[in-house]
């Protein structure tokens, strides 16, 4: 029985897709070991469990690896079967969670505010357009399926995980990512998500990730300005 609840999360405390993760793990009660990896000099592990990309997050169960951050949380959805039901039952409830979820990933929106956060001038404002424009489409698509109940599950793992951080990534560059007035619905939807109690156990918090963002920027600037 031990063997079959071994459970190992090989991740980086900084990433959305790993902190997605964790939300999955943490809401059906998964106990589980968390290895902290190097993004620049990552462990033979991670060579080892995703030889072909590798990427993080990577999760083990009872030594097999699954890779890529949604396709973990199917699997966490599939494999334990008890606590809160992470994808609805109803198909087609659960293909437009799946299409967004998709979108959000596919459209890139992590990386583009990321290149918004290392950016200046008018590079900054092409990737800010990009940036809004997404989230735009995002505010616009979800109103059918925004939720409206205390269920949390899988596209909520998602919303989270890329937009948590959006209070400090404002305080640092002082523009506006997610408003009352131009993105209600993700506004109200995100600031809900990131009251609960298993968001702020997860997710680190602002003070911590706004001296994070300011020192990536710093050098990210620095770096451009000396080439």
């Amino acid at each position: 029985m031990e063997k079959q609840n071994k459970v190992l999360l090989l991740g980086i405390w900084a990433s959305p897709y790993t902190k997605r993760v964790e939300l999955a793990l943490k809401l059906k009660g998964v106990s589980y070991e968390y290895v902290e990896e190097d993004m620049f000099n990552k462990s033979p592990l991670v060579f080892k469990y995703n030889p072909i990309h590798q990427r993080l997050p990577i999760l083990v169960h009872n030594g097999n690896p699954i890779v890529e951050s949604i396709v973990i949380i199917e699997y966490i959805s599939e494999t334990w079967k008890n606590g809160p039901p992470i994808l609805p039952a109803d198909p087609y409830k659960k293909s437009q969670l799946r299409f967004w979820a998709t979108f959000i990933h596919q459209s890139q929106l992590f990386e583009t505010m990321v290149k918004v956060l290392k950016s200046d001038g008018e590079e900054q404002e092409k990737d800010i357009n990009k940036m809004l424009e997404t989230i735009k489409v995002l505010e616009e698509g979800v109103k059918d399926i925004f939720p409206d109940d205390n269920n949390v599950g899988y596209l909520d793992f998602v919303i989270c995980s890329v937009f948590s951080f959006h209070v400090a990534m404002e305080e640092v560059l002082g523009i506006k990512m997610v408003d009352s007035e131009k993105t209600p619905l993700l506004h109200s939807w995100v600031t809900k998500l990131n009251h609960l109690a298993l968001v702020k156990e997860t997710m680190a918090p602002n003070h911590i990730l706004v001296e994070v963002l300011k020192v990536v920027r710093q050098k990210a600037l620095k770096a451009a300005s000396a080439t």
